[in-house]
């Protein structure tokens, strides 16, 4: 079955499922899309606009499926091995937990904000960054990188004993942010060390690949040993 994936290289969202395709060894073709612009045949995939959106097969068969969590697990159940919700169901449960806290409070608390006042801003010709964001951004992303040491410290991966969904989601929202330089990385050594073992996945290496004109990364973005 053939997949199309229409998505915005520095989403979140999307990074999520590039990882989990990337995982699963599912090729697929990539659309880039500017959904800021709403464009109009983007709208027709998905009515609210957001990405990513995962377009598998064509003709009558055509299944279109609208943001993460609805690929993520469409991809689980159609596309079983490897599993990336865990084995066991404590652990299918972690994860899903972690995913939603990642989605809601990361983005909610650290992630939305930065990236308002260092990506979308710049997208949407709206000025300079407000500083007084940044900072509470920042602080935000200082507690739940607090909080993600705290899981490594008990477990060798966030959800348990195996990778999983739930690393995606966090390495996708860090990910982004890491690209504008704002991880502290040297304060926080264990969560370093985690994300740069799934930095050395080959499913991520397309994302160190990423760059949009007028928004350069950090020097060490694409570093494997930064």
């Amino acid at each position: 079955m053939d997949l199309t994936l229409h998505h915005f290289p520095l989403d979140p969202a999307s990074r999520q499922v590039r990882l989990a395709l990337g995982e699963k060894r599912l090729p697929f073709t990539e659309v880039q899309v500017r959904y800021w612009e709403r464009p109009r045949e983007f709208a027709k995939l998905n009515p609210s606009g957001m990405t990513p959106v995962l377009v598998a097969g064509d003709g009558d068969d055509r299944l279109v499926l609208c943001e993460a969590r609805a690929i993520l697990g469409w991809l689980e159940e159609a596309h079983a091995e490897p599993a990336l919700l865990g084995r066991e169901a404590a652990e299918r449960a972690e994860a899903r937990r972690l995913i939603q806290w990642f989605d809601r409070k990361f983005e909610y608390e650290a992630g939305g904000f930065i990236l308002h006042e260092k990506m979308e801003k710049r997208l949407l010709g709206l000025g300079a960054p407000e500083l007084a964001n940044l900072r509470q951004g920042r602080e935000g992303l200082k507690n739940h990188l607090f909080y993600i040491d705290g899981l490594l410290q008990a477990r060798e991966w966030l959800a348990g004993r195996r990778l999983s969904l739930a690393d995606f989601a966090a390495a996708a929202h860090l990910s982004v942010i890491d690209y504008f330089g704002d991880v502290p990385w040297a304060d926080f050594p264990g969560v370093k060390t985690w994300y740069m073992k799934l930095k050395s996945r080959p499913a991520f290496r397309p994302l160190l690949n990423d760059r949009w004109p007028g928004l350069n990364p950090a020097r060490h973005y694409d570093d494997l040993d930064f």
